[in-house]
């Protein structure tokens, strides 16, 4: 007999014998136990494998991050969810004082999550615009990396700074030149006027680095008037925008 004519003709035996109240014989009944504890020791068997998996690509491979300010915006907004790439500057391995290798160094321009040096518990996300070694200022608004215009096209808009006088003391517009000294990286947000950066609390050492924004897997716009915007104020455009 074929085997699915088989498994038919099984069904159909169990489906009567039910109906009738008959019992199936031990023989099968104890199969049955056989399968099923089979099969709940493949479940205890897979879960475990399953949760090691997620801690190790958690650990070393990719993290979610939650954009919760404005400081990054136009490039980033407010309730904007990340998927952080935590290899490309070598992931910190967990209890030691050591990183795994790096995709490649960090360069100009690229935007960074970070822990935040006054706080380490925090982590902030920021663009890098000074690397080791660079001489930093900023006139009127405009940065200014080793004597030379940086073009941003990335800001959110024209940062309008107040001109001001040759002796007046430094402001958020206008400060420098500081020179980046060994292992220590300068951050700054897209939106000048709204970001508490290193122009505020100063250089990001190199070991509080955590990885670079992949692209926006989620995204919605805050609103405290809605009870769930998360689902009313979806931003269907920027899901799977990458981050640049």
């Amino acid at each position: 007999m074929h085997p699915i004519d088989r498994h038919r003709r099984d069904e159909a035996l169990r489906a009567a014998n039910r109906s009738r109240g008959v019992r199936l014989p031990e023989w099968k009944r104890a199969g049955r136990r056989r399968e099923g504890s089979h099969r709940a020791a493949g479940w205890l068997t897979v879960l475990p494998m399953a949760l090691l998996l997620f801690l190790l690509l958690r650990t070393f491979v990719i993290e979610a991050f939650r954009i919760p300010s404005s400081s990054m915006e136009r490039t980033l907004l407010p309730g904007d969810f990340l998927l952080v790439n935590k290899w490309v500057y070598g992931a910190e391995i967990p209890f030691m004082s050591a990183r795994l290798p790096a995709l490649r160094a960090p360069q100009h321009a690229d935007v960074v999550v970070f822990n935040w040096p006054v706080d380490p518990d925090k982590p902030f996300v920021k663009r890098l615009v000074g690397l080791p070694g660079d001489r930093l200022a900023m006139r009127n608004g405009v940065l200014e990396r080793n004597g030379v215009t940086v073009p941003e096209p990335y800001l959110r808009a024209a940062q309008g700074a107040t001109p001001r006088s040759p002796t007046a003391p430094p402001t958020r517009d206008s400060w420098g030149p500081v020179v980046i000294p060994p292992r220590h990286f300068y951050v700054l947000g897209d939106n000048r006027p709204n970001s508490l950066d290193s122009r505020y609390w100063g250089f990001v050492p190199d070991s509080l680095l955590r990885g670079a924004p992949w692209f926006v897997y989620y995204s919605f716009v805050p609103d405290s008037t809605e009870t769930v915007p998360w689902l009313t104020r979806v931003r269907w455009a920027r899901l799977g925008t990458t981050v640049r």
